[in-house]
């Protein structure tokens, strides 16, 4: 797969050279403790482990970390818009204590759909919350599985307040404040005014890798399609037909690969090319989780 090299990215004018210096020195060590945070995607998550990522999948990736215990699941309230206290607030508070309980210097954070964009918030505002510094200089690099990054056309069709709400709020969500955040031109406005990353922009400054989903396979005679919850995949492929032909079916790729930096789009290494629908792509299918095993070590 692609290597990852340290990149550091242009700064807002208003980061001051100290607060700088404390971005860059982490990133240079050559030794630290690493660790490895999971953070959800939309919805308010209080047992994620169980309940978003499963025991399977977080088991697997922590596998890789020298000390296997160095990881923590983030539960928070991501149906808020990212700068809430609710949701980057408490993400922030989240990460913090597990980097000073665990003396965390190393920290990859995994994403997930809309979590992509709480920590792309953290990244493009390191002076608006006191704790943000910290957390950005222990970032080695953000693995974003099927990140929101430009918005979806189901959040569009949501809060439109058609027919189509009925259908897609199971997936979406029912007009909170995240599924209105991810509209295609809220999140166009956000990009352009609040935070780094997309084209045009300044760049992050730890780097944003994404992987990208790029198909819905729901066949009940293929025993791939059940990886994930056989269910979800059928809904996942219903919804697909208002997004383009390269979708994984709450995502176009090109919104999910909208910012940072491409690591791969699925069928490039996945188990016999298998698409990783939106929700597989956080769930051990198809040697994803191996991936991130090997990302995960230092």
């Amino acid at each position: 797969m692609p290597c990852k090299r340290t990149f550091i990215g242009p700064v807002r004018s208003l980061v001051s050279a100290l607060v700088l210096a404390a971005l860059l020195a982490p990133a240079t060590a050559s030794a630290g403790v690493t660790g490895v945070a999971f953070v959800h995607g939309t919805g308010k998550q209080t047992n994620a482990l169980v309940d978003y990522w499963t025991a399977a999948m977080v088991d697997s990736v922590r596998l890789g970390l020298p000390i296997t215990s160095n990881y923590v699941v983030i539960n928070c309230d991501f149906e808020k818009y990212m700068w809430d206290p609710a949701a980057a607030g408490c993400l922030a508070g989240q990460l913090s204590t597990f980097i000073k309980t665990k003396k965390i210097t190393d920290l990859l954070v995994i994403t997930h759909s809309n979590g992509g964009n709480l920590l792309r918030w953290i990244l493009s505002n390191p002076t608006y919350d006191s704790r943000y510094p910290a957390i950005v200089g222990a970032i080695r690099w953000v693995d974003a599985l099927a990140p929101s990054s430009l918005g979806t056309p189901l959040a569009n069709a949501v809060i439109s307040g058609t027919t189509f709400e009925k259908s897609l709020g199971w997936l979406v969500g029912y007009k909170s404040e995240a599924v209105t955040m991810q509209q295609t031109d809220h999140m166009a406005y956000y990009n352009a005014n609040w935070l780094y990353g997309t084209a045009g922009r300044p760049g992050l400054p730890r780097e944003l890798w994404a992987v990208v989903g790029s198909d819905v396979d729901s066949s009940p005679f293929d025993n791939d399609s059940w990886c994930g919850g056989y269910s979800l995949g059928v809904g996942l492929e219903t919804t697909q037909w208002w997004l383009d032909d390269c979708s994984d079916g709450f995502l176009d790729c090109s919104s999910q690969s909208g910012a940072g930096q491409q690591w791969f789009q699925d069928i490039e290494y996945t188990y016999e090319q298998e698409p990783l629908s939106h929700a597989q792509s956080r769930r051990n299918c198809f040697y994803l989780d191996q991936f991130l095993r090997g990302d995960v070590t230092p």
